[in-house]
């Protein structure tokens, strides 16, 4: 009866045989797991790497703001509109700049066309920059664009983009361009703009003006919002 030995110590040898198999298991999945992840981000930096930016050179983009706008990852598709907008006259740093606030956004540089009209109508890139930071190069661009065509100021070209901005009431480039030809000086219509007279009372700021209203009355009598 003395030299009957304990259960447990006879199945001890192999408890431990079978932890030492599963802690070599579970570490050649945490190895596996870390080698797939490594691979991973060296594809994708590989991927990010393999953009083409020689039509960017091409396109007369200097090497300095090439290599600024691969640090900030253009993909494929921006590439073109990049290159869009750098011949429609912008400079090397206005390209950057936008590219960069539309990646502030986490969004993908598409703007071109708008932005390509704006600087073909001789708007000024800093003019430009602004309404791509206030997000209205989309919808809005062909109204900001037409209002600068009716020779306002871009003074007032941007306070219609800020209220547009802020969904504040704004009279429409249409309203602009009809008081303006009525003789109502920029200054005067900059200030309608920044109290938002609406788009409906435009039609009474001509007929005023029309009757030999003066631009003070004209401030006078429409407040706004």
């Amino acid at each position: 009866m003395g030299n009957i030995r304990p259960f447990v110590s006879a199945h001890k040898p192999y408890c431990s045989a079978r932890l030492r198999s599963l802690c070599r298991w579970t570490r050649a999945r945490i190895l596996l797991a870390i080698s797939l992840a490594c691979l991973t981000a060296i594809a994708g930096c590989r991927h990010k790497s393999d953009l083409d930016t020689l039509p960017l050179s091409n396109a007369g983009i200097a090497y300095d703001a090439v290599q600024k706008l691969k640090a900030l990852n253009i993909t494929a598709a921006e590439e073109p509109q990049i290159i869009e907008i750098r011949q429609a006259g912008l400079s090397d740093s206005a390209c950057v700049a936008l590219v960069q606030v539309f990646h502030g956004r986490n969004q993908s540089f598409d703007a071109a066309d708008a932005v390509a009209n704006f600087a073909q109508a001789r708007i000024p890139e800093s003019t430009i920059l602004e309404v791509a930071r206030l997000n209205q190069l989309g919808l809005a661009s062909g109204e900001l664009l037409a209002i600068h065509l009716a020779g306002l100021p871009d003074s007032v070209v941007l306070e219609v983009a800020r209220r547009h901005a802020a969904n504040q009431p704004v009279m429409s480039g249409v309203s602009l361009a009809s008081i303006k030809n009525t003789g109502v000086r920029n200054s005067t219509l900059l200030e309608l703009v920044r109290r938002g007279v609406p788009d409906s009372q435009a039609p009474a700021i001509v007929a005023m003006r029309r009757h030999r209203g003066t631009d003070a009355e004209i401030l006078r009598h429409f407040s706004g919002s």
